[in-house]
């Protein structure tokens, strides 16, 4: 789990740094070369990005579905192959542009978001729901897991009609309700205009579709990383040179991340 989120906070990290490079090159320094560059960069980041979260969605729903075998050896090989998976084609999407799939010499054949040819934009756009919708699957079913294993607990501790019982799979739903959530009010608006956008859309429009995915990038840390206490620690020591005296914690499950 701490691997998936390493990736997933290096493509933010990218993504943001793509984006100051993008606009100084595009506004202060024009070159077509350096634009393809550029654009690969964030094509790259963000497909990370976004694959990274369906890896750790996946990873989610395995620690729950294979409880009892999670923590073996073929767990952190399986991390491993999903993380070559996942960057292995973040690096493709982006050299894409710069292999030559771009409307530099076809300018009839380029979106909002140049030199991206429409095809390429709608690709990615169809990618990015193609995601959403496998993660909204394995949301669906860690959320039948959670209720199972509530309702379980339940009947074991004789308070199967308590409050306890539907708090607690409130909070199991509340969860995954949250991650869609943001994750959807994030790259909706690029996949939707990715897909029905046209060509004389003004660049403002692209850029506007673009930018709740990179406020994705800043709320992801907060989703997936500060919320677990041994990443606090860490933070508290490396911001003010303490730790926070908070109990001795060991993250046991992507439950706990």
């Amino acid at each position: 789990m701490f691997l998936l989120i390493g990736s997933l906070a290096t493509a933010d990290l990218l993504a943001g740094v793509g984006l100051m490079l993008h606009f100084a090159f595009v506004y202060f320094i024009p070159s077509e070369a350096v634009s393809l560059l550029t654009v690969g960069l964030l094509v790259s980041s963000f497909t990370a990005s976004v694959c990274s979260l369906l890896a750790i969605t996946i990873d989610r729903y395995l620690s729950l579905y294979n409880a009892l075998t999670y923590c073996s050896e073929r767990t952190v090989t399986r991390t491993h192959i999903m993380l070559l998976l996942t960057w292995g084609a973040s690096i493709g999407h982006g050299l894409l542009p710069v292999l030559g799939w771009n409307c530099l010499r076809e300018p009839s054949a380029c979106s909002a978001a140049r030199p991206l040819t429409r095809s390429h934009l709608a690709l990615l756009s169809a990618s990015v729901l193609a995601v959403l919708a496998a993660m909204l699957q394995l949301y669906v079913q860690i959320c039948r897991i959670v209720c199972r294993h509530a309702h379980q607990i339940a009947v074991q501790r004789h308070f199967l009609a308590g409050s306890r019982y539907g708090a607690s799979s409130r909070k199991g739903i509340a969860t995954p309700a949250v991650i869609l959530g943001t994750l959807a009010s994030c790259w909706l608006p690029f996949a939707v205009f990715g897909l029905l956008g046209e060509r004389g859309s003004a660049a403002l429009c692209a850029h506007a579709a673009l930018l709740p995915a990179a406020y994705g990038s800043l709320l992801n840390p907060v989703i997936y990383a500060f919320r677990n206490r041994e990443i606090q620690k860490v933070l508290w020591a490396t911001c003010c040179g303490c730790v926070s005296p908070s109990p001795p914690f060991r993250s046991r499950s992507p439950s706990d991340v």
